[in-house]
């Protein structure tokens, strides 16, 4: 009886031949090509592992203290047969998965448009991707579709067999979007902007979750991603443009406060460069845009008089000390810092 418990796991495996391993199920055509990629990587490695462990079985048995019929060498230490077997195998399994991996990541790269939308299926002449911009908050998701005029909280709608392009940041710390059922995972953070794009290719309701953590309310930072037919995706976004409620600067910033468990919200208006001051991360009243800041003149746009204007301590001020002296020491640093002075002290240059 008391191995009863240590027995209940192996009894409830029946139990999970239901079970859809989304992951190597998906429904969009990145998951499936990417899932494609796992089994081919895995099977290329069971080439090596799988042998290994019978012929490690094999030799125990064969080569065991009873077995008295097996050849005994003991100056044998060289077969030019099992070296090959050796080395040439791992070494083609390692070119096979090289190959596979540089062909798949060029392919796969989230950033790249789509080829296709399934296999033998191209991208429709003149279908144009949707936009969705994301803004993972504390914590939660924001989907903002700037071509319908819409935003939502936690709930993200796509058309089936269309292209999606994503715009990701992040309000405030580093996240990771993923709907393990259309794509890999990718990150999200403060002031930068990353991009996905996936498609789903059957109507349902698939898990959307955040991978990275990031803080006390990560575990129920999940949402709701829905496939809908064009038409449904019409319905639904009229049906959000009617709500009334509109998604501007004072409603994104108290949205941006964090929260957890928080339900569907839907805005059926939105300020258009809303999404590109979050990136920049000047939502707030009176604070500069990262563009701004960052727009400054480099020393190859300078003019003349510019240079060598800098207020910074290491600037020269006037000639080094050993310029009339080759060899003094003054002459090892490039710089001549001015320390500052302490109370009570004389400042001091120090070569």
């Amino acid at each position: 009886m008391n191995r009863l418990p240590r027995l209940l796991p192996l009894l409830a495996l029946p139990l999970t031949a239901g079970c859809d391993m989304v992951v190597l199920n998906p429904a969009g055509d990145v998951a499936r090509q990417q899932a494609n990629l796992i089994l081919w990587s895995t099977g290329l490695m069971l080439l090596i592992i799988v042998p290994v462990m019978a012929l490690t079985v094999l030799f125990a048995w064969r080569y065991r203290a009873k077995n008295q019929q097996a050849d005994y060498r003991p100056d044998w230490d060289h077969s030019t047969i099992l070296e090959l077997a050796i080395w040439s195998a791992p070494l083609l399994i390692v070119i096979a998965l090289g190959a596979l991996t540089w062909v798949s990541t060029h392919t796969l790269d989230p950033y790249r448009p789509l080829g296709r939308i399934a296999a033998g299926r191209p991208v429709p002449a003149g279908q144009k991707p949707l936009e969705v911009q994301v803004v993972s908050l504390d914590w939660k998701w924001l989907f903002i579709y700037p071509e319908q005029g819409i935003a939502t909280v936690n709930e993200l709608v796509v058309p089936v067999d269309r292209q999606v392009r994503f715009r990701l940041t992040s309000s405030s710390v580093m996240n990771t979007f993923y709907v393990p059922a259309m794509a890999g995972m990718i990150y999200t953070m403060p002031g930068m902007e990353t991009k996905l794009h996936a498609v789903l290719n059957r109507p349902g309701t698939f898990e959307g979750v955040s991978a990275n953590y990031s803080g006390a309310g990560f575990s129920d930072m999940r949402f709701p991603t829905l496939a809908v037919d064009p038409t449904g995706f019409d319905r639904w976004a009229a049906m959000v443009k009617g709500g009334g409620r509109r998604l501007g600067q004072a409603e994104y910033l108290a949205l941006e406060k964090p929260s957890e468990r928080v339900p569907t919200i839907r805005f059926g208006a939105i300020d258009p460069a809303l999404f590109g001051r979050i990136v920049q991360m000047c939502v707030r009243p009176g604070q500069r845009c990262m563009s701004g800041d960052m727009h400054t003149k480099g020393a190859m746009e300078k003019a003349p008089e510019d240079l060598g204007t800098s207020p910074h301590m290491s600037a020269p001020h006037g000639d080094a000390s050993g310029k009339g002296e080759p060899g003094d020491d003054s002459n090892r640093n490039m710089t001549r810092l001015d320390t500052r002075a302490l109370p009570g002290a004389r400042p001091t240059g120090r070569g």
